[in-house]
């Protein structure tokens, strides 16, 4: 089929002998089955972390920010390294979900709602630094531009700390909404396959009456499209933003103009080894191999790869213009940071950051599963020490030596960090038991281009069609003779290819003779094809109500004229 034509050099993005019925089952899986007990031990270990954060961060609103290691001195420290690192890593998400999806890679498809979800956690993640910085939350109204008791306490709207508010509060709302719209197909494809009636109302809320109808797919690409086109300017100014809360000052190590480049390579290279880490775990513990493949590791390496040699640019560019500058104080502030006390900060970053993403550029080892998590955990701990070492070296030792100290986080420092990443991993296994993982409805529509099986099929000449679970269906609808006309097998194949096969071993079979129009007989009928389920009948339109009547060859035009399909949604959902 021209249509779905790929290059056979291309490697396959969807692995083993699986055709439509077989994603939806495998993506339902970690929805529809009990966790595992791999999921339960990282899930409380998780858990455990965040609660330990949630007394950190109560003992520090009822005692006050004395409880940080900061000083006079040093007046930012842990919690803006933080609140940067985490708005970082939220990059990738919108990167991988807008970008790629505007330049039409197909490789997307499999990881894009992961990261989607990583972002809005991620975000989470940071917001809660700056609110916590405030020493008090409840006055938090105070900065608010309305009319109060205070006079003129007005927002200074000069400020890049409140253009960090604006940026911040959009990104997260057109990623939300983002992530939302795709994930309606897999709530619907959940919400058709749920079998408790409270399950089925859940999801049948959260899917927005999704029906699968062609207006329903125009709307959400042309939707999914605005949504992308909006995002991807989000992506370059959000950390374009928070560059500027350090960019605008005049403290050297701060001032520089390389900032907003230098950080949206940094948060796309910090965002991507994230989103590594957490697919390489999901795709063991979900079982999810044949869609998060070795080819999808590889390409976010190169990404990896590309991006970290660019942030090692952007050091270089920096200890050049601070030397070219010829100011003895900028030049001071960037020897103070490789040879001062806090040099060991500064050559992990190095390490981390420019010397280990280079041995991606050995095929070998960008495919192996294990040095790229290992990788993805080393480039997610040299960027956090990348933003300790600008906020910290830069603050510790200032034009007046007699007010040069050290910074030490504290425990309470330690365990609200600590803390956030439980919050994060705790959101993040919640949704993988409750969220389809992988964008079912996307990863079908380049099944045909980029399935293994049928890039088998077309290499060796054969039709798209001829796949062995619905021959074999068809063939044993072709041998029962209870069929008047017998069945064509193509017929028959194209009917449950479009309203599903029956998972006997899951499903429990409806009585679909509560439907007006279907009798004892015509049931019996109905299921020697292969039809059990109101949800299967749901499904029909005017192409399967014909191919019925071909098939059947009883009462031409009876199912559509009953509306069959109408009377089985309702069913369907009052069950």
């Amino acid at each position: 089929m021209a249509s779905h034509y790929e290059a056979p050099i291309r490697k396959p993005l969807v692995l083993g002998d699986r055709d439509y019925h077989d994603v939806s089952v495998d993506i339902a899986r970690p929805v529809e089955t009990r966790a595992n007990r791999q999921w339960w031990i990282v899930f409380t270990i998780a858990f455990v972390a965040f609660l330990w954060g949630i007394g950190c961060i109560i003992y520090t609103i009822s005692t006050g920010i004395g409880t940080w290691g900061l000083n006079k001195t040093v007046g930012w420290a842990w919690d803006i390294t933080n609140f940067v690192w985490w708005v970082g890593i939220g990059h990738a998400g919108t990167l991988i979900s807008a970008v790629l999806l505007l330049f039409r890679q197909k490789w997307r498809m499999a990881i894009n709602r992961s990261a989607e979800a990583m972002t809005i956690f991620s975000v989470v993640q940071a917001g809660l630094f700056p609110i916590i910085h405030m020493g008090r939350p409840w006055l938090g109204y105070w900065v608010l531009p309305i009319p109060n008791q205070f006079g003129s306490l007005w927002v200074n709207f000069n400020s890049p700390l409140l253009w960090d508010v604006f940026a911040i509060s959009t990104y997260l709302s057109v990623s939300l909404v983002f992530w939302w719209t795709g994930l309606l197909p897999d709530f619907a494809m959940i919400r058709d396959r749920a079998v408790k009636p409270f399950q089925k109302k859940i999801y049948s809320l959260v899917s927005f009456g999704w029906s699968g109808r062609a207006k329903d797919w125009q709307r959400f690409e042309e939707v999914s499209l605005v949504l992308a086109g909006l995002a991807t300017p989000l992506v370059l100014s959000v950390h374009t933003i928070v560059s500027f809360d350090f960019a605008t000052s005049v403290i050297p190590g701060w001032h520089t103009t390389i900032f907003p480049p230098y950080f949206v390579a940094g948060a796309i290279f910090s965002g991507f080894a994230m989103v590594n880490t957490l697919l390489i775990i999901m795709r063991k513990v979900c079982g999810l191999e044949a869609y998060i493949t070795v080819q999808h590791i590889e390409l976010m390496n190169i990404i990896i790869m590309i991006t970290g040699s660019i942030v090692g640019c952007a050091y270089i560019t920096e200890l050049f213009i601070a030397w070219y500058s010829g100011v003895e104080y900028e030049q001071y502030a960037f020897l103070n940071r490789a040879t001062g006390p806090y040099w060991w900060a500064y050559l992990l970053m190095m390490t981390c950051n420019v010397v280990s993403p280079q041995i991606m550029w050995f095929k070998k080892i960008r495919t192996s599963i294990i040095v790229s998590f290992i990788i993805s955990i080393v480039v997610n701990v040299g960027m956090w020490f990348e933003r300790f070492v600008i906020i910290v070296t830069s603050l510790h030792r200032d034009y007046l030596p007699s007010s040069w100290t050290m910074f030490s986080p504290t425990y309470v420092d330690i365990g609200i960090f600590v803390g956030t990443i439980g919050f994060f991993f705790t959101l993040f296994l919640l949704y993988a038991r409750t969220f389809p993982v992988i964008a079912q409805a996307e990863v079908k529509s380049i099944l045909k281009s980029s399935g293994e099986k049928y890039k088998k099929l077309r290499d060796a000449g054969q039709p798209l069609y001829q796949i062995q679970k619905t021959a074999t269906i068809r063939e044993k609808v072709a041998e029962d003779q209870s069929l008047p006309s017998e069945g064509s097998k193509k017929e028959v194949a194209d009917l449950l290819g479009a309203i599903g096969v029956f998972d006997a071993k899951r499903e429990t079979p409806d009585d679909l003779k509560r439907i007006k129009g279907i009798g004892p007989q015509m049931e019996q009928t109905l299921n020697q094809i292969g039809i059990f389920t109101f949800a299967q009948v749901g499904k029909m339109t005017e192409k399967e109500y014909n191919l019925l009547d071909s098939i059947t060859g009883s009462f031409p035009g009876r199912a559509q004229r009953d509306d069959w399909a109408g009377q089985a949604r309702g069913l369907n959902n009052s069950k």
